[in-house]
């Protein structure tokens, strides 16, 4: 039926947006590759919004949602890692990278930009996991993919957007890069678990949680504007480990 393949092509416009941001982060244009993973991650939300008010869930689409999320919300934030940290470590401003022509192996980058590929391994590992694990079928272990990307891709546009002094000489210290790069391999994969957007009733008493964090997102994006989006990551951990001691 027509309708059950509406979800997976909007899955499909995921993995697009996905691999439009690949190319972008590849040159180096991040603000750009960020818009498209942003615009991945709505059609991530909406994909399983649409299973679920058509009935149309299938094994087909829990894959196909997984090979997408792998580009959009897993391959670009390595990508992106690596191009932070190799700005960083080895060229003082954002450069659109150039195609030679040649099949020379010219390494004309540092090693240890490399690191910053480990976002890409852990995202394949935990969207793998997931798709075995019975327990993430109304919360997640560990955080999840998209979540992960905004965090990361939060960088170079806080860099672009909100220049601050502070922000700046952060988000360039290579230390502190590769201290991230290491934390977001880790709280993917970690054994942590975080509550789930979904809303099965509107009921607020049952998703007090939920709007209670949709409300803190607002709030911090008004007074903050793009410095609120790894704060938002913050609180989602924070607000899922507090629920966690409560219960």
């Amino acid at each position: 039926m027509i309708k059950n393949q509406i979800p997976n092509i909007i899955t499909l416009l995921n993995l697009l947006s996905g691999s439009i941001a690949v190319i972008f982060a590849v040159q180096n244009q991040l603000i750009a590759a960020g818009l498209f993973v942003g615009l991945g991650i709505f059609f991530d939300f909406f994909d399983g919004l649409l299973a679920r008010l058509l009935n149309a869930k299938s094994e087909l689409g829990l894959q196909l949602d997984s090979l997408a999320d792998m580009v959009t919300s897993g391959l670009v934030p390595g990508i992106v890692m690596f191009q932070l940290l190799r700005t960083t470590l080895a060229e003082p401003e954002f450069n659109n990278a150039e195609w030679t022509g040649t099949a020379d192996l010219a390494i004309d980058f540092p090693w240890i930009a490399a690191i910053g590929l480990m976002i890409t391994l852990a995202s394949g590992y935990r969207l793998a996991n997931f798709n075995i694990d019975e327990r993430q079928t109304t919360s997640f272990i560990g955080l999840p993919t998209p979540a992960n990307a905004i965090l990361i891709l939060s960088l170079p546009i806080i860099l672009h957007f909100q220049p601050t002094a502070f922000a700046t000489s952060l988000i360039l210290n290579e230390w502190f890069l590769i201290g991230l790069t290491l934390f977001s391999c880790f709280i993917l994969n970690a054994n942590i678990p975080l509550f789930a957007l979904k809303f099965k009733t509107w009921n607020f008493k049952d998703n007090f949680l939920r709007y209670g964090f949709l409300l803190l997102s607002v709030i911090l994006l008004i007074f903050f504007q793009f410095l609120a989006l790894p704060m938002i990551i913050i609180c989602y951990l924070i607000l899922s480990m507090l629920a966690l001691l409560r219960n």
